[in-house]
């Protein structure tokens, strides 16, 4: 039983990466973790939200390649 615990934290995305919150379907960048719960962020920065660890899974493919174009195109506007 532990070892199936380990292979499901270390799937799970780690501090500084991409990861998706399957109960609310947002993207954004995993924070930290605290009193049981995982602080993310949206990837274009914001007010960080709190998730429940067992609903914070790796973006698909897709969602991912989404969130840093966002981001690609939100830096590169040069503001008037």
């Amino acid at each position: 039983m532990l070892v199936g615990m380990a292979s499901n934290q270390q799937t799970r995305p780690a501090i500084g990466e991409l990861a998706k919150d399957s109960a609310t379907g947002r993207i954004g960048v995993v924070m930290g973790e605290i009193g049981g719960r995982v602080q993310m962020r949206p990837v274009r920065g914001g007010r960080e939200w709190d998730a429940m660890p067992g609903n914070v899974v790796a973006p698909s493919a897709r969602e991912e390649l989404s969130a840093r174009l966002a981001v690609r195109n939100g830096n590169s506007q040069v503001p008037l």
